[in-house]
């Protein structure tokens, strides 16, 4: 599939779910993927920062195959080569990774997402070619930490408007305050406990898209 089918694809998700196994509430991650596209989530990313490169492959070629089957689009945290080795749709990019300059002379086709915590990280991995920035964290979270601490929701309000590409927004969010990163006009919005560790992930994928299509359009 070439880059610009993706982003038609990518613009027209709403909930982007980051599964990393250790976050399942104890199941397999496997398991929470099949819910998460029972929820018709389209969007989903494998983070799994502690496998073996044979094990990661491996998951995300089982990834994959189910999120081909639901014609939802695989994100890989971290890794080029796995993105392009399980055929996935695109690849996050941290500050620690390779950089997007060179992600993109490699994997032209690939969705090249970028992690951001202040506006010039932001600018710069727009200007690199990243296809989407991401905000965050925005609110305070355990799944990951950075030097800034939580940016809150006024990074969507100074960051969005200097942005020609998409945006995402990621952490500490859960069903009580998604409303307002929608107000400020979110559309991206990924997520990680707030389905991956629920009782319910169906459910809980359920009900935050709900939020999304009870929100007015800007």
């Amino acid at each position: 599939m070439l880059l610009d089918e993706r982003m038609r694809r990518f613009a027209d998700a709403d909930l982007y779910v980051v599964i990393t196994e250790a976050f399942c509430n104890g199941r397999p991650a496997l398991t929470v993927l099949d819910a998460v596209l029972e929820a018709g989530v389209r969007l989903v990313q494998l983070r799994e920062k502690d496998c073996a490169d044979h094990e990661l492959h491996a998951r995300a070629l089982a990834f994959r195959e189910r999120t081909r089957a639901h014609g939802a689009l695989l994100i890989i945290d971290d890794r080029v080569d796995v993105a392009l080795a399980a055929g996935a749709d695109g690849v996050h990019l941290g500050e620690h990774d390779l950089p997007v300059e060179a992600a993109r002379r490699i994997a032209p086709d690939l969705i090249l997402g970028a992690s951001s915590h202040n506006l010039p990280e932001a600018l710069a991995a727009q200007d690199a070619g990243a296809s989407y920035v991401n905000i965050g964290p925005i609110f305070a979270t355990q799944t990951k930490r950075v030097p800034s601490g939580a940016l809150g929701p006024g990074a969507i309000d100074e960051i969005a408007p200097r942005l020609r590409i998409p945006f995402t927004t990621m952490g500490g969010i859960k069903a009580h305050n998604i409303g307002e990163l929608l107000r400020r006009g979110a559309r991206h919005i990924a997520v990680v406990t707030a389905v991956t560790a629920a009782p319910d992930v169906c459910a809980a994928a359920r009900e935050l898209r709900a939020l999304f299509r009870a929100q007015p359009k800007p």
